[in-house]
């Protein structure tokens, strides 16, 4: 079993995207107790399309703020002095809809009009699994979740379309009603499983039942008496940039690779 990573401010964890001392492939449970954001960055001519996005498609897309257009600043009461050039471990880069290649800064892509958007991440509500030994098997073995394309359809917003994406984390099937209820107050960071088990891999459209083959993402390990549990995933963006053909130079975090904010995790959760 791998030892947990040890933890890191969210500050240092940025210090250390910025100055290229990053080496896990994944930010899974290196900042216990912030929040963790997907990124994508995109021309403000597209910012008002992907904001009603996030509106109609709250599961996968939870929407946490965004910069001024041509201000690469993160806004402050997300994450200090943080710069969304520089701050996370790795970007992708796609042009007219396909993907080009991975990058280690914006330093020299970010434009006049670059718009960037924080979406929640499921690796925020990670902590409380953990604190009730439901340590999530990416976590234990030291790679990143996997995740899936889906069959399931977003509802179009403007120049976006195309399919969700989920991430897989297994569990024993008699612990799925304490998984549920966990991660369910979780809104900001895609709150409880959209599925689990093979009935629900089939309705998603996903044929890895093994775990071994995820689009996104390292393959993991399903054991004797588990299940696949799937959530809504942030990556479900930058495949609706594919799915959509978005013209022109868009940006996203590599999947897995997050930038971890100064937000704390309490601040996300469903206040009943």
């Amino acid at each position: 079993m791998a030892v947990p990573p040890p933890p890191l401010s969210p500050a240092t964890l940025r210090e250390m995207c910025r100055s290229k001392q990053w080496t896990s492939p994944t930010t899974a449970g290196f900042a216990p107790g912030f929040v963790q954001a997907n990124v994508l960055v995109i021309p403000d001519l597209y910012a008002a399309d992907f904001r009603l996005l996030c509106r109609r498609n709250p599961a996968p897309c939870p929407l946490l703020g965004e910069t001024a257009p041509g201000d690469p600043r993160v806004p402050s009461h997300l994450a200090k002095a943080s710069d969304i050039r520089f701050d996370v471990p790795s970007y992708t880069v796609y042009e007219n809809g396909k993907f080009i290649s991975n990058v280690e800064s914006l330093e020299n892509e970010w434009k006049e009009d670059s718009v960037a958007f924080f979406i929640g991440c499921s690796f925020t509500f990670e902590d409380a699994l953990v604190a009730n030994g439901l340590i999530p098997r990416h976590v234990e073995l030291g790679r990143n979740v996997p995740m899936y394309k889906t069959k399931v359809p977003l509802c179009p917003a403007g120049v976006f379309s195309g399919h969700m994406v989920v991430s897989m984390r297994p569990y024993p099937q008699s612990s799925l009603p304490q998984v549920r209820s966990i991660t369910r107050p979780y809104i900001l960071a895609h709150g409880e499983p959209v599925a689990w088990g093979i009935e629900g891999a089939k309705q998603l459209g996903i044929t890895d039942l093994d775990g071994t083959r995820p689009d996104f993402g390292d393959p993991t390990e399903i054991r004797e008496g588990e299940i696949a549990v799937y959530w809504a995933c942030g990556v479900t963006p930058q495949l609706s940039v594919m799915d959509s053909g978005v013209e022109g130079r868009v940006f996203g975090h590599a999947p897995g690779q997050m930038l971890v904010l100064d937000l704390g995790v309490e601040e996300v959760l469903l206040k009943e």
